[in-house]
């Protein structure tokens, strides 16, 4: 019996061993009432159909442009800051099925509705076979085996992600993936989920985000039922400690309570 094996699932087998790095592992368990209040007046002003992975990703680009601990890759056992803040999502293809990857740079300057218009036509470009980015390698590696396969991605990764030069026969920009990968799960019914570290990667933070849940929680000593979300974190030792985590962790928080400072907007009353 002939098995197909995906994009996806080849790169999987070839990227991963036992870990050797060092990770922090942390969980922010935040009340989305503002947050989806705020996504309903994006979408009925804009016209954009605004998800909490957009506004997730304006939260942590400019807790990124705050923290230049975080926004850069090593390069021979040296930090080097990136100039820009740079985020990847990644895109669930052909029903999940496959994965791809968008980028979105210069993130931080960018509004949370800039960033789901662009994410929505990369998106679109990812799915409809236009993206060369995608597209180029996909031929080549499918007729790899494996084990070449994994000295192909350790190459151009650190090509790519740690000299930061362009691979255009396979379409590699530099820094394709920034300096963090945001993966959404909510849509399988995940309640909470910690993303593992792409070795070809080399970015330093990986943010992974379930579903939305209501659960009763506890406000001025009484007990109310709020719309709960648990995002969680996958953050490479080397680039920070817990006590800087713990900074860049109330950012997030501080961000994602009043979502509509994020984009200088003035909450209705």
């Amino acid at each position: 019996m002939s098995f197909h094996m995906s994009m996806r699932r080849k790169i999987a087998i070839a990227s991963w061993s036992a870990p050797r790095e060092g990770n922090i592992y942390g969980k922010l368990t935040l009340d989305m009432t503002k947050v989806l209040k705020y996504i309903k007046y994006l979408r009925d002003s804009s016209g954009e159909k605004i998800t909490i992975t957009h506004i997730v990703g304006r939260a942590a680009a400019l807790a990124l442009a705050e923290c230049p601990d975080l926004n850069g890759r090593i390069f021979l056992g040296k930090y080097y800051p990136h100039k820009t803040v740079d985020i990847a999502f990644l895109v669930s293809l052909e029903g999940g099925k496959d994965l791809a990857k968008f980028k979105v740079a210069q993130i931080d300057t960018k509004t949370t509705v800039e960033i789901a218009r662009e994410l929505r036509l990369g998106a679109e470009r990812l799915r409809q076979g236009e993206d060369d980015e995608f597209e180029k390698p996909k031929a080549l590696i499918k007729a790899m085996p494996t084990w070449i396969i994994r000295r192909v991605l350790w190459l151009s990764g650190f090509l790519a992600g740690s000299l930061g030069v362009s691979l255009d026969f396979l379409g590699l920009q530099k820094f394709p993936f920034g300096s963090c990968i945001i993966t959404s799960v909510g849509m399988f019914g995940l309640d909470e989920g910690y993303a593992p570290p792409t070795p070809f990667a080399r970015v330093p933070v990986y943010l992974t985000i379930p579903e939305i849940r209501k659960r009763p929680v506890v406000i001025d000593d009484q007990i109310v039922i709020r719309p709960m979300l648990d995002l969680t974190a996958t953050i490479d030792h080397r680039f920070l400690d817990g006590h800087r985590g713990a900074m860049i962790a109330t950012m997030m928080r501080k961000n994602l309570a009043e979502p509509w400072l994020m984009d200088n907007e003035k909450e209705p009353i």
